[in-house]
This record gives C-alpha cells, sequence and structure tokens, in this order.
C-alpha cells in the first residue's frame, strides 16, 4: 500500500501531455527536471543516448547559431540576463544593408570563425542594439578569444579604417584574454594622437599607469610628440623631463621630438641647443629635423643661426639637397646679404647640386631686396651662358621688379629682342 501525491500525478499528467504535443509517442517523463527518455522502436534502432533538457533554463531571448554546444548556450544566457539593456546575439542573416554585405563579403577567407563572428556583429553594430562593449563582452565569454584573435579582429578593422577600431581597442585593453601589454597602450596613444584626441590619450595613459604598467622611453617620447604637435610646449617638456629621470641614454627620436616642440613654439635657439647636445653625444637626428630647423631660421632672416645649421647638417652625414640650400639661399636674401646668397648658390653647383628655378628665384629676390638690377641681370646672363634657363618663378620676380621701377614695356621689347637673336644665334 501507498499513497500517491495527487499534486505529483497532475504535474505528471499535464507535462506528459506537454510531450505527447510535442514530441508524440517517442518520450516519457521520469521527474520533476524535465528529463525526456527517447523510447526506442522499430524506426529509430540507432538510438543511443538520451538528450537533456531543463526548463529552468532554456527561458531565454536571444537566438545563438552556429553554437551547438549547450554550455556555450547557458553561459550566453548569463550574460544576457545580467545586462540590464538584454543585449541579444542575434546572428547576422540577410536584413543588412548592401553596404553591410559586401563589408562582411571581404572578409579576409582565412580569417577564422569566431573572429569572422564577432566581425559581422561589429560591422552590423548599431546604437539601437545596445553597448559595444556588451557585444565584445559576449563574444570573450561565448567564443573564449586569444591573443592572436584579437590582434586579427584589430588589425582587419584597421585595414577597413572602421570608425569602431578605436573603441574596440580600448575594450580590448580590459580583457584578460586580450593579454595587453606596454606596446598596445603605446599604439592606442598615437592613434589618438594622430585624430588630435590629447584627453582620450592622457586617459589612456593614466590608465595604464594605474594597472601597474611602468612607463618607458618609448611611450614618453610618444607623449612628447603628441603634444609638440599639438603645439603644448610646456606639456611637452614636462614629460621629455620623465624621460631623464628613466636614468637612460635619450635616443634621437626622444630629442627629436623635443627639438620639433620647440620650433613649433618660435624658439629655435633651444632647439638648436639641444641639437649639439645630441652632437656631443655623437647622436644626429633624422634630416627632417634638420630641416624644420633651417627652416624656421630661414623665415625669420637669421642667416647666421641657418648657416650653422647647414654645416650641422654635413657634419651628421647628411648631404645637403636643393631644398636645403634653397633655404640657405633664402636666409641670407631675408638678412639682406645678396653677396652670400649668390655664394650659397655657386657652392651648390659646385657640390653637383643642379639648381632649381626656385634657386634662382630666391637669388633674384636676394639683389631685388638691395635693389641691385644690374648685378641680377648679370647674374641671369652668366646662367644663360651655362645653359641654365629661367623659368616661371624667376620670370615673375623679374617682371614684378620691373614693374616697380616702371620700365616693363621697355624690357618686354628688350626681351623680344634678347630671344629673337638667341634663336638665330
Amino acid at each position: 500500500m501507498f499513497c500517491v501525491n495527487p499534486v505529483f500525478m497532475m504535474g505528471t499528467y499535464y507535462n506528459n501531455l506537454l510531450c505527447n504535443f510535442y514530441y508524440p509517442k517517442n518520450y516519457s517523463i521520469t521527474n520533476d527536471t524535465a528529463k525526456f527518455h527517447r523510447i526506442p522502436n522499430r524506426k529509430n534502432l540507432l538510438w543511443k543516448k538520451p538528450s537533456y533538457f531543463d526548463f529552468h533554463k532554456s527561458g531565454f531571448d536571444s537566438v545563438l547559431v552556429g553554437v551547438g554546444m549547450k554550455e556555450i548556450v547557458e553561459e550566453a544566457n548569463e550574460v544576457i540576463e545580467g545586462n540590464n539593456k538584454r543585449f541579444r546575439w542575434v546572428e547576422i542573416r540577410n536584413d543588412i544593408t548592401e553596404e553591410q554585405k559586401n563589408a562582411i563579403a571581404k572578409l579576409p577567407f582565412k580569417m577564422i570563425k569566431r573572429c569572422k563572428a564577432v566581425m559581422r556583429q561589429i560591422i552590423c553594430f548599431s546604437a539601437e542594439k545596445g553597448n559595444l562593449c556588451d557585444v565584445l563582452g559576449a563574444w570573450v565569454k561565448i567564443m573564449k578569444p586569444t591573443r592572436a584573435d584579437w590582434l586579427s579582429v584589430l588589425k582587419e578593422l584597421k585595414n577597413m579604417d572602421h570608425p569602431l577600431h578605436l573603441e574596440v581597442a580600448e575594450h580590448a585593453l580590459l580583457e584578460e584574454s586580450f593579454e595587453p601589454n606596454l606596446r598596445d597602450y603605446t599604439k592606442l596613444i598615437h592613434y589618438y594622437s594622430k585624430e588630435n584626441q590629447l584627453e582620450a590619450a592622457e586617459n589612456i595613459f593614466t590608465t595604464m599607469k594605474q594597472r601597474g604598467f611602468i612607463c618607458d622611453q618609448v611611450i614618453l617620447t610618444t607623449m612628447v610628440h603628441m603634444y609638440s604637435k599639438a603645439g603644448h610646449l610646456d606639456r611637452a617638456e614636462e614629460y621629455f623631463e620623465e624621460i631623464k629621470l628613466l636614468g637612460e641614454q635619450l635616443d634621437k627620436r626622444s630629442y627629436g621630438s623635443m627639438i620639433m616642440a620647440y620650433i613649433r613654439a618660435g624658439m629655435p635657439e633651444q632647439g638648436e641647443s639641444l641639437l649639439e647636445e645630441m652632437d656631443a653625444q655623437e647622436i644626429y637626428a633624422g634630416s627632417e629635423v634638420y630641416k624644420a630647423l633651417l627652416r624656421a631660421y630661414s623665415g625669420s632672416g637669421n642667416a647666421e643661426g641657418a648657416q650653422r645649421v647647414f654645416d650641422a647638417i654635413q657634419l651628421a652625414g647628411i648631404t645637403p639637397d636643393d631644398k636645403m640650400c634653397s633655404l640657405l639661399i633664402y636666409a641670407y636674401g631675408m638678412a639682406g646679404q645678396s653677396q652670400k646668397a649668390q655664394i650659397a648658390f655657386e657652392n651648390m653647383k659646385k657640390a653637383g647640386i643642379e639648381p632649381t628655378d626656385k634657386c634662382i628665384s630666391l637669388v633674384l629676390f636676394a639683389y631685388e631686396k638691395e635693389n641691385m638690377l644690374d648685378t641680377a641681370l648679370a647674374f641671369l646672363i652668366d646662367l644663360e651662358r651655362d645653359g641654365i634657363m629661367v623659368g616661371e618663378e624667376t620670370s615673375r620676380i623679374l617682371a614684378g621688379w620691373f614693374r616697380k621701377l616702371g620700365v616693363v614695356e621697355e624690357v618686354e621689347l628688350v626681351l623680344r629682342d634678347f630671344a629673337t637673336s638667341h634663336q638665330i644665334s
């Protein structure tokens, strides 16, 4: 004799009704966990193993396609339930724009599936779907990416010039699976620097220090370069001093970034002082730094400073080109030293550098500044004898000079006769 709980019988009865409705004639219920056993018959003789379903964990509202593991489905459900916005990881189907379809179609063939899965989500992401961090967080929990997977995704986003590239890169720094290192922070700061997002770069730098990363010369130089380019000399100097406190020998990038900061601030003398400090240690800056310093002196008419930098260029083993020579000539022209401007021009020719029309026009500019028309004409005649013909820029300066003198018509006649005789000869 035994008693049967009527509630249990009613529950079993209704559960059996559900089973008969969804799985007619093939399943029976044995306990309250809704464990279904498929009953073998002639049509399923190959049946071997029962499947298990838990009603308590089947009530989530996302659609996970291509994931066949029960554990992964349960984890996805936890991610969704734990988010207030209830982010739904829905497999991307055909209801997307043509632009999105094309972007997905261009994903690298060799990219592994879990990387393609998150790339599809990022490409089709919109603010209405929730937060991008939720997408990336779900990807991490569901598909367990490695550092190589993160780098593959970031590389592809960069190649696509995707607007979410920096946001994904910033989130990656928070994930243990990314295994972030100091260079990852350096790259992100460099990207923000290029976009002139100084506050964002500074925030990344602060976060990096808070997480225990020790600054080195590379990342501090990146900060100097960023503030140098933005014209914040005081901040650039602060980080440059931090580099010195490391107790290591400064490299040419650190020096170069600080020299450029002084040049942009209109202080070429301080930049030259650092250049001399480098020379004493036999560290030589790149040609672009020398050229920038030469341009700064040239534009202000500081001929002596320009000549010092020009000499330093040659001592550094850099062969001057026509642009460097033109800057030196211009410096002498601005300083009203036409004779030295012509000497610099002649030295350029002796060094085997072919004079451009720009160089010729700058010598002419120097003569005009001192109102030495006869000397200028003799200079042009010498060029003609050497087979060097003037170009558009030199002609424009010469015409403007004659216009100031009020002898335009007379000069046109002389030049016409000169051109005719030159063709006959």
